[in-house]
This record gives structure tokens, sequence and C-alpha cells, in this order.
């Protein structure tokens, strides 16, 4: 699977605390092997953001990603619930 990571995913990304980057690497490697693995509690979303899906790096942070093909996925947004405001 690749992965593209958008101009705003990696702005947030760069933002995070060393604790964070390092716990969502971990999840990003548990994606990378299946995406719906119940550590992510991998979800879709809802109105506005319903063409997209997202997994939680801890109780507080998430990714917000979508599926463009079968073997791509875009990582858009990463950072605390309030990302999907």
């Amino acid at each position: 699977m690749d992965i593209i990571y958008s101009p705003t995913f990696a702005r947030g990304y760069k933002k995070l605390s060393k604790e964070v980057a390092l716990a969502a690497e971990k999840k990003e490697k548990i994606f990378r092997n299946n995406p719906f693995d119940s550590r992510l509690r991998t979800h879709k979303l809802h109105g506005e953001l319903k063409e997209f899906w997202s997994f939680s790096i801890n109780e507080d942070y998430r990714v917000i990603f979508e599926f463009t093909s079968r073997q791509i996925v875009w990582f858009h947004f990463v950072g605390k619930h309030d990302i999907y405001k």
C-alpha cells in the first residue's frame, strides 16, 4: 500500500509532540498491514467529511484519510478531535 501525505497532513505532523509522533508511526505500521485492525478504531466519517475515514493514534489524536484506489491512500489531516470541524 502506498500512502501519500498531503501538505496539510505534513504541516500537522510537524506540530505533533515527539511522543505523539512516535505513536503515529507505530499506528501507521499497523495501518499499512491492515487498515481495519481493531487497534486503530478505523471508521467512516459522516456529514461534510463523508468521503473520508479516520483512525485513532491515541485517545486525543486522529488521522483523517481517504482510499483513492486499492493500493493508494491519502493521509489528509492529523490532529486532535477538533480536526473534524
